[in-house]
């Protein structure tokens, strides 16, 4: 790598490559002490030579006993830019806007903050000036999130936000080569790539799975701040954790109880089922009229399912039924190798029905798409995804209302929550 620079703030083993800095690095034993310099994980398992080597992080290159981590904190300067090169020409609600200023306000006063705002409540939007006051101090932000089709729908709308500033897009299903992007927006496992990098991390969807309870992830993000940096948290369901440090004044709390347009929260329909959703390849007929009503109203359909082994099933179903014959219906899963072309041709609404399971229950905007949760009462959906899940639906300022039905054989504790939150956000 001919520009060095283009490393700063990152961390690698050495023998991934860039030997030619190693003089100007700092350099640490990877697995010190029994435990994964990068990710944090305590280390046990061995290789046929006997090495240690960590389980934890492998999926970004194996870290092994006696190798050395590479971290290069060479300094990144970027220009000062007098509106930190924001463009968007948008204006943000009363609302909004007070959880914008209070952002701007806790960054300057280096404190951490939690923004608790409903589905829809347009929190991307009221990250631009956050961001912009990072920028325009020369600054270097991030905005992490742990799933990768919410980092392929968060890029094109920073990127036209800042149309001055460098953006760079990081995650596992697109290869690219390590640059010195001002604004970095990725996956938060390649926060286990950058070492003390960012003046300011935002982490979307916080208490979204994989990075919700996973101890390494939350390693790599504490690491991938300057220990001057600031943390922001964004989500709709904050975890029990988050809410104990808001008491601890460890975060400032910033709250929205409003979508951008003012409407409130669909209330999810809920079904009862006492046969099965699906038998002898035919779909219960309660649930196939919910699933016609969608289709004939023009509204494009997620039907969730909570097993992936479920969805050829329930697609072979949907392709039989007369009524359907004419919908373009197809399944995704988070491995399968077309899921971004699918939610894609969803969004473009070349698909009308998508039969998912719960990798799209968050961070993801469809116009005008209507939601039916087959099975609402499985272990999979908890609280918090139900109620990510029911978000989907009724944020276009011109289409503020729809459909979401929970279908269950069991009214489920989890069930029951997800409705009252949803009532109590709508008071």
């Amino acid at each position: 790598m001919k520009n060095l620079t283009l490393l700063a703030g990152r961390q690698w083993p050495a023998e991934q490559g860039h030997s030619s800095i190693l003089a100007a690095a700092t350099q640490v034993n990877i697995i010190e002490n029994g435990r994964c310099q990068r990710c944090g994980a305590f280390v046990s398992a061995k290789l046929p030579n006997g090495k240690l080597y960590c389980r934890a992080c492998i999926g970004i290159g194996r870290a092994v006993e006696g190798n050395v981590l590479v971290r290069y904190l060479g300094h990144a300067e970027f220009p000062k830019q007098k509106n930190g090169g924001l463009t968007w020409s948008g204006h943000l609600t009363s609302q909004q806007e007070k959880i914008s200023a209070g952002l701007v306000t806790n960054f300057l006063e280096k404190k951490n903050s939690l923004v608790h705002a409903v589905t829809g409540a347009g929190k991307t939007e009221m990250l631009f000036q956050l961001i912009a006051e990072c920028m325009k101090n020369g600054q270097r932000a991030c905005i992490a999130t742990p799933r990768i089709d919410v980092v392929n729908e968060l890029y094109p709308r920073f990127k036209a936000a800042f149309s001055e500033i460098k953006i760079g897009k990081y995650h596992g299903r697109e290869f690219k080569e390590p640059d010195l992007d001002q604004l970095t927006i990725c996956t938060t496992h390649q926060l286990l790539k950058f070492y003390q990098a960012f003046d300011l991390l935002v982490i979307d969807e916080v208490d979204s799975f994989p990075y919700v309870g996973d101890p390494q992830l939350h390693f790599g993000a504490k690491n991938a701040v300057k220990t001057s940096g600031v943390r922001v948290y964004l989500t709709a369901t904050p975890t029990a954790d988050l809410l104990e440090e808001v008491k601890q004044k460890k975060l400032r709390l910033l709250k929205l109880n409003r979508r951008f347009h003012g409407g409130l929260l669909p209330v999810p329909k809920e079904k009862f089922f006492l046969r099965p959703f699906l038998q002898k390849e035919r779909l219960h007929s309660k649930l196939l009229s919910e699933i016609i009503k969608a289709v004939e109203s023009g509204h494009p359909l997620l039907l969730f399912v909570p097993r992936i082994e479920q969805i050829p099933v329930y697609l072979a179903a949907l392709r039989k039924e007369h009524r359907l014959q004419k919908a373009q219906v197809a399944g995704v899963y988070a491995a399968d190798k077309q899921r971004l072309e699918k939610v894609a041709a969803f969004r473009e609404q070349r698909l009308q029905i998508l039969v998912t399971t719960t990798i799209l229950e968050r961070g993801v905007t469809f116009p005008h798409v209507w939601v039916i949760v087959v099975a609402a009462d499985d272990a999979i959906y908890t609280t918090a995804s139900l109620v990510q899940i029911a978000g989907r639906v009724g944020r276009a300022q011109h289409d503020p209302t729809g459909l979401v039905v929970y279908c269950y054989h069991q009214y489920t504790k989890n069930i029951k929550l997800a409705v009252r939150q949803i009532r109590e956000m709508n008071r």
